[in-house]
């Protein structure tokens, strides 16, 4: 399988909600190859603090995404310590939303491989929420997207628990303000590391001892302890800025459509695959039931699974990995 990895230089990029992004760059990796007519990418763009090698386990010729089929380009959002980041790049704003992302990301496919329409484009978590941006700011630019565990709009019980560890955060001894840290804040990263597993997987998860019997951890502080450990190796203030971010996830929070979110979903063409985790506590299966009447072309498949938000994720779990698969694979085609 061919692969190629690189940086794109965008220059110094305004973002949506005020300030520039000095000498931006995307980082990226391509996995297969373009066929002649340009027609067969499938942008697959990362999520909340990971990084593209992170989640490249489902690509393959037996994977999620196969790149004898499509050419997959992952795309590392800004924030994430690859790209343009708070750790790397002085005066970084103080919002860059998904609509900065993706509107970054349609120059690098355009200038960097000359492809103007996607195949799909395929996300999970935070890169579901720009697999949702790319379809309602380019309506004729995608034919398809897959929203794993994701919405439209970041609910407001999700921004509870976001603002949650956004308050952790800033609660630290090393916080300067507006999310510039003098220093790593390690006692407040452990803390939210622990919040993180509370929320990141299902009670039914838990009950199960899934916790133990899938971590190889002996008992529950050790647990929590490789939580810890998670997000110790981040930067504090990539990982503030991709909360706010995520925070202010909303498809209709542009220019376009001016808040209006029924007018952003109506405006989708492109074919769109809702699969939310069915113990997700993040993104509600219920928030893409009230999205699915809007929506043109759509079906709702939700995963049948007790890993929580995990579930859309699901390395090293079998039975999700072939559900998820199944449903992607039949999509794309």
């Amino acid at each position: 399988m061919t692969t190629e990895t690189g940086r794109f230089a965008l220059g110094d990029l305004p973002v949506l909600h005020g300030g520039t992004i000095a000498a931006a760059a995307l980082g990226w990796k391509r996995h297969g190859t373009l066929n002649a007519a340009r027609d067969n990418l499938v942008l697959y763009p990362t999520s909340y603090g990971a990084q593209h090698q992170e989640l490249e386990w489902l690509i393959g010729p037996d994977g999620i995404l196969d790149p004898t089929r499509h050419c997959i380009l992952q795309v590392d959002m800004f924030g994430n310590g690859l790209s343009s980041s708070p750790s790397n790049t002085p005066d970084y704003p103080s919002l860059v939303t998904a609509w900065d992302n993706v509107h970054a990301q349609r120059r690098l496919i355009a200038e960097l491989l000359g492809v103007e329409r996607l195949h799909a484009v395929y996300g999970w978590s935070m890169g579901a929420q720009q697999a949702y941006h790319w379809a309602a700011c380019f309506p004729d630019a995608v034919g398809a997207v897959v929203v794993n565990c994701g919405s439209a709009r970041t609910a407001i019980h999700n921004q509870v628990f976001l603002r949650s560890l956004l308050a952790v955060l800033q609660a630290a001894p090393e916080h300067a303000g507006d999310g510039r840290f003098s220093a790593q804040p390690t006692a407040a990263l452990r803390a939210f590391g622990r919040i993180y597993a509370g929320w990141a997987l299902s009670q039914d998860f838990y009950r199960a001892g899934l916790h133990l019997s899938t971590s190889g951890a002996p008992d529950l502080e050790s647990f929590l302890t490789g939580w810890e450990d998670r997000y110790l190796a981040r930067d504090a203030g990539n990982l503030y800025a991709q909360l706010r971010c995520w925070n202010a996830g909303d498809i209709s929070d542009n220019p376009l459509y001016g808040g209006d979110l029924e007018k952003a979903l109506r405006s989708i063409k492109a074919k769109v695959l809702l699969m939310p985790g069915g113990t997700d506590l993040y993104f509600r299966t219920g928030d893409n039931e009230a999205e699915l009447p809007f929506l043109r072309q759509a079906e709702l498949t939700p995963i049948p699974s007790i890993w929580g938000h995990r579930a859309g994720n699901p390395i090293g779990n079998p039975q999700d990995i072939d559900f998820i698969k199944a449903a992607v694979q039949s999509w794309l085609e």
